[in-house]
């Protein structure tokens, strides 16, 4: 498995149509975190302040987002469309992506991270 030390290396992988979604995300994830550092973790991009605010990655049938648990069950009534687990939320690349919820997710996150809670 290559081991990627960068967003953008992660992203070049993938077709242009995903990594322009890919690109996106990640805009909208440095716009609303603007604090927060970029890296690479469990090979996915992530965001770090003070701890981990969020994750995306582009996987076979959808988009993962990963804004641990608390960022699942703080959205759970706007997620009802969408396939998730209890640090996950699994969007189909055959629906459009909800670019302003995970705005919405980012910011909690950001807010949280600033309380000290994960």
């Amino acid at each position: 498995m290559h081991k990627y030390n960068t967003i953008d290396e992660y992203i070049a992988q993938f077709s242009e149509e995903k990594q322009s979604i890919l690109k996106k995300v990640r805009q909208i994830i440095r716009k609303n975190a603007p604090e927060a550092t970029e890296k690479i973790s469990y090979q996915m991009p992530s965001f770090w302040q003070d701890t981990n605010l969020i994750y995306f990655a582009a996987m076979k049938n959808h988009l993962g987002i990963y804004p641990t648990n608390s960022g699942i069950t703080a959205f759970t009534h706007k997620l009802t469309e969408y396939k998730t687990s209890k640090g996950a939320i699994q969007i189909p690349w055959n629906k459009p992506i909800p670019y302003d919820l995970i705005a919405e997710i980012t910011r909690f996150r950001v807010t949280q991270a600033k309380k000290g809670k994960t």
